[in-house]
């Protein structure tokens, strides 16, 4: 069975840094952006509910015909720890707060499955942010990230 599903990471700023398109559904020419509004337009939503509920997963937030968006809100906020050389000798450390939303519009109903999807994706985000050439907030241009990604939706999903 052919399923439509398109995965994003927004950062804090309501900014993408990642977006795949992960379903085994043939792809239409406008789907991508129709894909993107949807899940933008529950961004509010989102919003609402992560400050509301103590649960990371939100799961069936908001429908679009029968389309379903479902969340994984990280919990609380990832606290990141950054260090840097002051005249070369002492070391500042700062704390870098990120609310970083992970994404799925999905046409499945298979909770358990997405559930894990999301699990384990913010585990690669994690291992992503400790990665010390990685700005907290910008793309995600990994092509180890996104095979990965790839893998585990068409294992869950």
């Amino acid at each position: 069975m052919a399923t439509t599903a398109c995965f994003i990471i927004v950062s804090r700023n309501d900014i993408p840094i990642y977006e795949a398109e992960v379903g085994s559904a043939a792809k239409r020419e406008d789907a991508a952006q129709l894909h993107q509004f949807i899940l933008h337009a529950a961004l509010d939503i989102v919003q609402d509910l992560a400050w509301t509920t103590s649960a990371m997963f939100l799961k069936a937030i908001d429908r679009f015909n029968d389309l379903v968006v479902s969340v994984y809100v990280t919990a609380g906020h990832i606290l990141s720890t950054c260090g840097c050389f002051i005249d070369g000798i002492n070391f500042c450390y700062f704390l870098l707060l990120l609310h970083t939303r992970l994404m799925l519009l999905h046409d499945s109903r298979n909770d358990d499955g997405i559930k894990s999807f999301f699990q384990e994706v913010h585990e690669l985000y994690v291992k992503i942010l400790l990665n010390p050439l990685y700005l907290p907030g910008s793309r995600i241009t990994s092509s180890h990230f996104d095979t990965k990604v790839r893998a585990l939706a068409r294992k869950y999903l």
